[in-house]
């Protein structure tokens, strides 16, 4: 089963690199904000389905409303600049950078989680922030708002992460999903005055097929966790890299920089590492990276999580 579990993976991430790709086409003419504000409002009527088939008593009333507004205050900055930087950054570079996260979750559970994080998984982050200075290479590279923005995007998605892990014992799914998706919709929504252009018709296709991508991805996801092990799935998203070198050397004519190669291959291997070091136990008690199993950008807004519980009817604690 972990076989075809990985399988299901690889094109789940083929699709969300298709994805990636429509943004990036559909990001020369729209603003980033624009992008998020039409795609997650498309997302309403997917919550709103989950809404309705969940039967867990309760209200929509956060019993932790800080946190809360921190996971969705991070969530609607997540798209917004991992699109920016798609937008502008080689599509290698931008990967690269959000592969990050799962470093970033190991440090962000120490004071979050309490996660006690041993000498071989510290490690880890510390060759995976060198790779991610390779990437960069200050004073070689000229750094911009879009390399700020992939790390602000991974930043932000690490930290929802671990807040998610945090929260899924004791707040509804509905309410981890609703408050911030309209916490997106609005912020999204001020910012569309000042970067609003009339949609084309080939824009408004472009819109709803990253929607529709992004929610076909998600599902085979589910699909790709209900039946493998998490530590097989996990490190599938890697794959996006070699996507990212092909579509990029076909599509945008970018060139393909060693050095940001080899930087992802050494962020790669630190987060491949460390997703390999919480299956197998030791001081873990909570595998932030493994048990946070969501994508750093979904265009959707949807958690695999989430419906990955409905899929396998697995009722466990997140």
């Amino acid at each position: 089963m972990n076989i075809k579990a990985a399988i299901l993976a690889l094109l789940a991430y083929v699709i969300f690199s298709t994805h990636d790709v429509i943004v990036k086409y559909v990001s020369a003419e729209i603003s980033a904000f624009q992008i998020v504000f039409f795609s997650s409002l498309l997302s309403f009527p997917l919550l709103t389905m989950m809404m309705v088939r969940d039967a867990t008593p309760g209200t929509l009333r956060p019993k932790h409303p800080g946190w809360i507004a921190l996971r969705s205050l991070s969530m609607s900055v997540v798209p917004a600049a991992a699109f920016y930087a798609f937008s502008v950054l080689p599509l290698a570079q931008t990967y690269a950078l959000l592969f990050a996260t799962p470093l970033l979750i190991t440090i962000l559970s120490i004071p979050i989680l309490g996660e006690k994080v041993g000498l071989p998984r510290m490690a880890a982050v510390v060759v995976g922030f060198a790779g991610v200075m390779v990437v960069l290479r200050p004073g070689e590279t000229e750094l911009g708002f879009g390399h700020a923005a992939a790390l602000l995007a991974a930043f932000g998605n690490a930290f929802q992460s671990v807040i998610l892990r945090k929260l899924s014992n004791v707040e509804r799914r509905v309410v981890l999903m609703l408050f911030p998706m309209l916490t997106t919709v609005v912020i999204m929504g001020l910012t569309l005055p000042f970067v609003y252009v009339p949609l084309s018709g080939a824009e408004l296709a472009g819109l709803a097929v990253i929607s529709v991508f992004g929610f076909c991805a998600t599902l085979l996801l589910v699909y790709a966790y209900s039946f493998g092990e998490a530590a097989v799935v996990a490190p599938m998203q890697y794959s996006q890299i070699i996507w990212a070198t092909i579509f990029g050397v076909m599509l945008f004519d970018e060139n393909m920089d060693l050095l940001t190669l080899v930087g992802a291959g050494i962020i790669i291997a630190s987060g491949v590492f460390i997703v390999l070091r919480e299956a197998r136990g030791g001081r873990s008690s909570n595998t932030p990276v493994l048990q946070t199993r969501s994508r750093a950008v979904l265009s959707s807004g949807l958690n695999v999580s989430f419906f990955m519980k409905r899929t396998s009817g697995d009722n466990t604690p997140e």
